[in-house]
């Protein structure tokens, strides 16, 4: 006997699509987030009709515009590391007027770039590499924590700390009630005061690194990333940028699909 599997039928209060924020976000226009605000600031229209809400369901980008101009097509995925100086909002735009990582991107992208978001964030003072994407579903695959990508840090800083201490991090630990988990944390150096330590996590929580290392009694004076996942900092100078190659973006994309990494 063959048993036939009967085909749901279609729902017409279910709209067939995707949220216009997040394909707005995949075609590298802007994080989902500030895709949202350009909504509400009414720059976002739908056949010459401005958009409402960030709500609305749409098969694909036909007819959408934003500041008037007509969305193209998904670009590639491009994918860049910024050696990001210290000083800098990881932000688009601050309104006390401080600098922000798109002040020094400007002179040092190059003239094909297309728009490109951060993949997460980087304190004021922190530096080193920040990647940049100009593609949404790539930047969202790269920040998840469920992705467990390791990020890689080196800090400088002022107070006494042992090996061991440091290897007590990999068990993890909480702090004022925050749990941050395991921390490959070694000893590299020492320069009077100042150690030099390395630490690779892969959670990323809000100054997670300064967190830690304060609670064991430390003083960050220095915090650089050096690694996210395989891509490195490298030689690339204080503010410039590199660009990784289209193949193997796409051979990490396929990774982290297939591996959830």
């Amino acid at each position: 006997m063959v048993t036939v599997t009967p085909v749901p039928k279609h729902d017409p209060s279910k709209p067939e699509g995707h949220r216009i924020a997040k394909l707005l976000a995949r075609a590298g226009i802007a994080s989902r987030r500030e895709v949202e605000r350009m909504i509400g600031d009414g720059r976002v229209a739908i056949n010459g009709t401005v958009l409402e809400t960030a709500a609305t369901i749409i098969a694909d980008l036909t007819g959408v515009t934003v500041d008037g101009k007509p969305v193209g097509k998904p670009a590639p995925a491009r994918l860049f590391c910024f050696n990001k100086p210290p000083g800098l909002l990881t932000a688009e735009r601050d309104f006390s007027g401080r600098g922000t990582i798109y002040d020094a991107l400007e002179n040092s992208l190059p003239r094909d770039a297309p728009r490109v978001m951060p993949v997460g964030r980087l304190d004021f003072n922190t530096e080193g590499l920040l990647l940049m994407t100009n593609d949404g579903a790539l930047k969202r695959a790269l920040e998840l924590p469920s992705s467990g990508i390791p990020r890689t840090y080196r800090a400088r800083a002022f107070g006494d700390v042992s090996q061991t201490q440091l290897e007590d991090l990999m068990d993890g630990i909480t702090i004022e009630g925050v749990r941050y988990g395991s921390i490959n944390a070694n000893l590299e150096r020492r320069t009077g005061r100042n150690q030099w330590i390395e630490l690779t996590l892969t959670e990323g929580k809000n100054r997670e690194v300064r967190n830690v290392l304060e609670f064991l009694g430390l003083e960050v004076n220095r915090l650089m990333r050096t690694a996210y996942g395989p891509f490195i900092l490298g030689d690339i100078k204080r503010g410039m940028v590199s660009e990784i190659k289209q193949a193997d973006v796409e051979r990490y994309r396929k990774h982290l699909l297939t591996s959830g990494k």
